[in-house]
């Protein structure tokens, strides 16, 4: 891809915190639509390994794991009002770098909401306090009373992050499709209301991974196309999805928050233990893993009307994630050494010899049934358009340099989530980079093909029940 047009002026230093597989995806892009110089930026990462494109690059770089006896010390001497701290690291806590960024008038920008390092597996603290749900319960309550402290970009990445915006977008796509206006609503409220006219009971951020590497997994070994820390960290997090309005049978193993937004539930159980029926256009029918996400909760909360602990309308909404075969393989062998994890790591990049990540949400429960809005891009095309980058990557890069501009154009909006954002904006600066983008009506439902082997406890008065995708 040739060069790109400049989207934003940048004069002060952005400081990119961790550059595993996303940050190294995600400096090509950062420098290709913002201008600025390379020596304005710095990377902050815990070791001297995989710094080959920020030496390629000219960037700055500082060896040193960021720690809470040593974050203010190592950050607050290079941060000036204006600068930019980009999070894109594992196991640095994102409440500590908001509120130092905040305090020195940085702007910020994370792909998910990190505790410090042993969070997530602190055996000490209950299931629910270990959930993206209190994470991210944290995070807003650090806005500011007048709302116009530095912007700071929570959850933004492919997902969450982009998907929000896929699901705005096949909103309306199914509003025309029935007949209706292609104009997207100005509000929260306003979008919470076109989902619950046009039926919309069930959203599944439904993805599919077929990327292989050359090597194939070995015992004892986690391979992924993206950060093997992060993921084994999420999946073994409570599962946890935002809860319909409409669903009648709450899970046994379930368990409600009594604060906060009251959108979602948890389960008593490692989302990489739980299995949900789901469908993607070239996958078709396939189980993946409800592993949680912010946007779970965040798309749920965002999308409710009337109130929190009772509301008129809310929809299900829920991760269902099929990762590369050598991941499926590599949770196989985690689950079975009881949750901890494997001493060697391999993230696949450079060795992938084929696959694509199809990449979108599903909205099931209207008229059509269902609809598959998203990304289908191949590894060929993502090596294509920019480089350091996998199929999965480049999904992930791409939504960050969009918010990355978005908040540089817009310093002074305080703590804020994808869905605050505007989605068509949004969508501009990404699809460039998001190979296919395809929408796709499907008859499908989670009762398809159901009672053929053995008799199943299904609720066949309405297949959009979570007890019908749940896997038991």
């Amino acid at each position: 891809m040739g060069e790109a047009h400049k989207e934003h002026v940048f004069n002060g230093r952005l400081v990119m915190i961790g550059f595993g597989c996303i940050g190294q995806g995600t400096l090509p892009l950062l420098l290709r639509h913002i201008a600025m110089r390379p020596e304005q930026v710095l990377i902050i990462k815990p070791h001297d390994s995989d710094l080959e494109a920020a030496h390629q690059a000219g960037v700055q770089t500082l060896v040193t794991a960021l720690d809470a006896d040593n974050l203010r010390q190592v950050l607050a001497p290079r941060l000036e009002p204006g600068d930019f701290v980009l999070n894109l690291s594992v196991d640095v806590s994102s409440l500590a770098l908001i509120a130092l960024a905040r305090e020195r008038g940085a702007l910020y920008l994370d792909t998910c909401i990190e505790p410090w390092a042993g969070g997530y597996l602190d055996a000490s603290l209950t299931p629910a306090q270990r959930t993206n749900y209190a994470l991210r319960e944290a995070a807003l309550a650090l806005r500011s009373p007048s709302g116009d402290a530095p912007t700071a970009v929570l959850t933004h990445g492919a997902n969450p992050g982009l998907v929000s915006y896929f699901v705005k977008q096949a909103l309306i796509d199914i509003a025309v499709a029935a007949g209706g206006e292609r104009r997207a609503p100005r509000s929260r409220e306003g979008w919470a209301r076109l989902a619950q006219s046009l039926g919309v009971r069930v959203i599944h951020v439904a993805e599919r991974d077929s990327q292989v590497g050359a090597q194939r997994k070995r015992a004892g070994e986690f391979v992924n196309t993206w950060s093997v820390e992060g993921f084994v960290d999420e999946g073994t997090q409570p599962a946890e999805l935002g809860w319909g309005s409409h669903e009648r049978h709450f899970p046994t193993d379930g368990s409600r928050h009594s604060e906060g937004s009251l959108a979602a539930i948890y389960l008593n159980r490692p989302g990489a233990a739980t299995r949900v029926r789901t469908w993607t256009p070239l996958a078709g029918a396939q189980q993946g893993f409800l592993v949680t996400h912010t946007e779970s909760i965040a798309i749920a909360d965002y999308l409710t009307l009337g109130d929190r602990a009772r509301p008129h309308y809310r929809p299900t909404v829920h991760y269902a994630y099929h990762p590369c075969d050598d991941a499926v393989l590599s949770l196989h062998e985690l689950a079975g050494r009881n949750w901890r994890k494997q001493s060697r790591n391999r993230v696949l990049k450079d060795d992938i010899v084929s696959g694509i990540d199809e990449l979108g949400v599903l909205l099931m429960g209207h008229a059509r049934g269902a609809y598959w809005y998203g990304s289908r891009l191949s590894i060929e095309q993502a090596r294509g358009l920019c480089p350091h980058n996998s199929a999965t990557s480049l999904q992930v890069a791409a939504a960050v340099m969009a918010g990355v501009v978005w908040a540089m154009k817009n310093p002074t909006r305080d703590i804020v989530e994808p869905d605050d954002l505007p989605h068509d904006e949004m969508l501009r600066l990404c699809r460039p980079y998001l190979g296919d983008v395809v929408g796709v009506f499907s008859d499908w439902t989670p009762l398809s093909g159901r009672d053929w082997l053995f008799t199943e406890d299904l609720d066949r008065d309405d297949p959009w029940q979570f007890k019908n995708f749940r896997v038991t």
